[in-house]
């Protein structure tokens, strides 16, 4: 792994406001996986609920001068975030796929680059959002909330933060955060890359350690004004409670079952393509995947063998290989989780479609598998998987597939394939989802995410995921 951190640092210190500072927390260090030899990687220091308190309090007193930055200086330091980031791209890139298992090259695109896409997007949006609106006699202002409270998964461990981070700079917010403990090498180097953009002292603290301490310490602090969670939905609801206690905003992105809807007369062999790339991307390590393909139940078979033929070209391998398109999942659990899953499919007699190689070694890796004809309402089409698994669901017309793709208790994401843009559009805004591409299109930095039903609360990037850490006060005028 390229020298990204001090080794040192991180297994003796969290970030306090910007400094590295001893836990008051008496906890051993926590052992960061490699996920692709189960080998280890880091150790990374365990925090506690007092360190917890200091972050806060600290996040507290610093509210009151960077909450008054005008936008434009605040624009600039998410642009000079961006840089600081950028320049330490190929480290993070490696950092990211030893720690989770993302193909080298494809952190670089994703893991990496989407951050420091979505830090120009807040930087453009907070500099256009006007924060001031005449209502009559009264002058309505959106201002900075207050100290913000951050807790964010392995999946995307830079991308999640950058979100949040990234968001309440823009806003004029400090924030505490709690990275993932699979995957929290990226988010304490984000300590170095703040400093050398100019975030001021206080702003931003990175506190490591257990969800059951450190994360649930964040939820139910009082000084906390709002929580913004990525994870899965049982957690979600966990800190949702521990913040009402409070009545502290939350918003929250938590899990999806997303379905590509492929229609009669869309380009087969593109829609299947982009269907199955989609849903095997991080191997299936995606909470947006399009885990459900719905396709005409008379073209399954087409269907079977077309994404049989896409799933041979994404190679199986370590992560640090230039020939790797997908690589082992990020822990010996998750692994297991997603093995259970397909030996249930398979016990309950689905047939496997497509599935691609099986790595022999200690990482954490499982056969990408795409199940064929699957009921609607089983337990592999309904239940979020968190791994290479795809089911194929045949529909029997638009109507039948809007209805197959809403019968899920979230909505956070979607696609949908027609012959023409229009056909796509009529259909996609039936979907009870929060972001649905048409026909290919590519992910908006820029535009609203997050989800309906269980799939979470709020949303995130671009002018939307900023207004997310903004209050609203109006003043009356004589």
């Amino acid at each position: 792994m390229s020298q990204l951190i001090d080794l040192d640092t991180i297994r003796n210190a969290y970030s306090l406001g910007g400094q590295w500072v001893r836990p008051r927390s008496e906890l051993p260090p926590s052992v960061v996986t490699n996920s692709a030899d189960g080998t280890p990687l880091a150790h990374v220091v365990q925090a506690g609920p007092d360190d917890v308190d200091a972050a806060i309090q600290m996040a507290n007193e610093s509210f009151t001068s960077f909450s008054q930055w005008p936008t434009a200086e605040r624009a600039a330091l998410l642009v000079s975030l961006a840089d600081a980031l950028d320049k330490r791209a190929p480290a993070l890139a490696e950092t990211i796929a030893l720690e989770v298992g993302t193909p080298r090259r494809i952190a670089e695109a994703v893991q990496v680059g989407m951050p420091v896409r979505v830090l120009h997007a807040y930087a453009e949006a907070i500099a256009e959002l006007d924060l001031d609106t005449e209502i009559g006699h009264s002058l309505v202002r959106r201002v900075p909330t207050g100290v913000v409270g951050a807790i964010t998964p392995w999946n995307y461990p830079l991308h999640q933060v950058i979100a949040k981070v990234g968001a309440a700079l823009a806003a004029g917010c400090p924030i505490v955060l709690k990275p993932s403990k699979e995957a929290p090498l990226s988010a304490l180097a984000l300590v170095d890359a703040a400093a050398e953009a100019g975030v001021p002292p206080g702003v931003l603290s990175v506190v490591p350690g257990p969800g059951v301490s450190v994360g649930e310490a964040i939820a139910a602090h009082p000084g906390i004004a709002l929580l913004s969670f990525t994870g899965s939905t049982k957690a979600g609801v966990r800190v949702a409670t521990l913040a009402a206690r409070n009545v502290t905003r939350v918003a929250l992105e938590l899990g999806g079952k997303s379905a590509s809807i492929i229609l009669d007369g869309a380009d087969l062999p593109a829609a299947v393509k982009g269907s199955v790339r989609n849903g095997m991307l991080n191997s299936g390590q995606t909470c947006s995947a399009w885990t459900r393909m719905l396709v005409p139940r008379a073209r399954l078979a087409e269907v079977a063998e077309l994404a049989q033929h896409e799933l041979a070209k994404l190679t199986v391998g370590h992560p640090l290989q230039p020939s790797t398109r997908l690589g082992p999942l990020v822990s010996a659990r998750q692994q297991q989780s997603v093995c259970e899953y397909i030996d249930h499919g398979l016990a309950e007699g689905l047939r496997i479609a497509a599935q691609g190689s099986v790595v022999e070694s200690t990482g954490f890796y499982v056969a990408p598998t795409v199940f064929l004809d699957v009921p609607a309402d089983s337990r592999l089409a309904q239940e979020e998987i968190f791994g290479p698994v795809l089911c194929i669901i045949g529909h029997d017309g638009a109507d039948d597939a809007v209805a197959i793709a809403n019968n899920s208790e979230y909505g956070l994401a979607g696609g949908v394939w027609a012959a023409t843009e229009q056909q796509a559009m009529e259909v996609a805004v039936r979907l009870r989802t929060g972001q649905v591409d048409i026909n290919g299109a590519a992910f908006n930095p820029a535009a609203p995410f997050g989800g309906f039903r269980r799939s979470g609360i709020g949303r995130e990037l671009g002018r939307f995921g900023i207004e997310e850490f903004l209050e609203t006060t109006a003043i009356q005028r004589p």
